[in-house]
């Protein structure tokens, strides 16, 4: 073994020799890392979630409807008698979503959806059948609240009522869109 030592330091020896001199090359930077991932705003998210929660809370709390009552509302520049002939069904309904079953998120993002697509394809007249929440946990007709809501902040919407008995009666309601 010691002999083997010895020819390891004369290899070593004669290829410095055969080099001839040499100058240190300067220490290579750290090639650069991956940024990190941005921190994800976790508690501004959850904040806006619960403000959004309350919101929904006091929307729904604030002149509640019950599951007798009628939805009805016309715009200022609707015609009362137009909102009679809506109360009666004598506008023919063009289209019909039916949110039985659906949660509000859901209901909420189908109603959207539902109301972009008949009002691009011009209809005049829909039904909204939402029930008449009877079965609702909270004792509170929540979908029938969510679409009167709803229906209120639209643009497009001149007049809404509670459907006549033989269309769904209180648990639809008849809407007149802007052509």
């Amino acid at each position: 073994m010691a002999k083997r030592e010895n020819d390891d330091q004369d290899d070593a020896a004669l290829f410095r020799e055969a080099i001839g001199p040499v100058r240190e090359l300067p220490a290579m930077p750290e090639p650069p890392r991956k940024a990190p991932p941005r921190p994800l705003p976790r508690m501004a998210a959850r904040d806006d979630a619960e403000a959004l929660g309350e919101f929904r809370r006091a929307m729904m709390a604030a002149d509640t409807l019950e599951a007798g009552d009628a939805l009805s509302y016309r715009r200022d520049e609707v015609p009362g008698r137009v909102l009679q002939r809506l109360k009666r069904g004598q506008y023919a309904v063009q289209d019909e979503l039916d949110l039985h079953a659906a949660d509000s998120v859901r209901a909420e993002a189908l109603l959207r959806a539902f109301l972009a697509e008949v009002r691009q394809a011009g209809h005049g007249c829909v039904r909204i059948v939402h029930g008449k929440g009877l079965h609702s946990d909270s004792g509170v007709p929540v979908l029938k609240n969510l679409v009167d809501r709803m229906l209120r902040q639209r643009a497009d919407v001149l007049a809404f009522h509670s459907a006549p008995a033989a269309q769904g009666g209180n648990g639809a309601v008849l809407v007149l869109l802007k052509r």
